[in-house]
């Protein structure tokens, strides 16, 4: 999983995604699971930008990067709102939250012999992230890359009878990641067979927010997907 936030833009991104797609619109005492909390940041800014009642339990398996997400909740005193362990959500049991949240690893790759081997999401780039919505949560808050195959996701949640309830999307230029040679002509690949999408050295990444269709009142899949394969 994504241990570290190496695009600032990429964590302000997900932090903001966390308090308008799900904090801000969570009812008391709600909880919420998260896959791969790396240091903890964007929860933790949230958390003391916004009240909120209930409990976030995360999920990391890098022990620095859990160490680290430990030491600053301490020193916040947020132990009561924030707790992560360092092991797998999917070696876990199924938890009893309303949402589970995620920023994913989504570079595409032959294999996972790149440059930061934590960032590979498969080979299509989206092979955590559909794993993520085969798990049964109500709600679901996964940032999507449009260079990840992103009609697959759509696709996956679908079939596991989410809509999409509401979306945000950043536009952002490709980083030292993914612009190793390695990953970057394996992407160009994937654009050719439309399972990547982005225009010169951008892409979007999108905050979707995924609910069970009988909850959702509103589907945005299609406008999501005109927007994420526009490039």
């Amino acid at each position: 999983m994504k241990n570290i936030f190496f695009c600032p833009e990429e964590s302000n991104f997900y932090s903001n995604c966390l308090e308008n797609l799900v904090i801000r619109n969570c009812q008391d005492c709600e909880s919420i699971v998260e896959f791969g909390s790396g240091d903890g940041s964007p929860v933790i800014n949230s958390l003391l930008r916004n009240n909120f009642d209930g409990i976030i339990e995360g999920f990391e398996l890098n022990t620095s990067a859990w160490k680290a997400a430990n030491l600053t909740i301490d020193e916040y005193n947020l132990n009561d709102k924030y707790v992560i362990h360092n092991s797998s959500l999917f070696a876990s049991s199924q938890h009893d939250a309303s949402y589970l949240i995620a920023n994913p690893p989504y570079l595409p790759a032959p294999d996972n012999d790149i440059y930061m081997p934590l960032l590979f999401g498969g080979i299509d780039g989206a092979a955590i992230t559909n794993d993520l919505l085969t798990l049964g949560y109500e709600n679901v808050l996964l940032l999507v890359s449009s260079f990840s195959n992103p009609k697959s996701t759509l696709q996956v949640a679908k079939e596991n009878g989410y809509c999409v309830e509401n979306f945000m999307i950043l536009p952002l230029r490709f980083g030292y990641y993914s612009s190793e040679a390695k990953v970057k002509n394996h992407i160009e690949k994937l654009r050719k067979h439309k399972k990547a999408f982005y225009s010169g050295d951008y892409y979007f990444l999108a905050g979707v927010l995924f609910a069970k269709c009988q909850d959702c009142g509103i589907d945005l899949s299609n406008e999501l997907a005109q927007v994420m394969t526009s490039l």
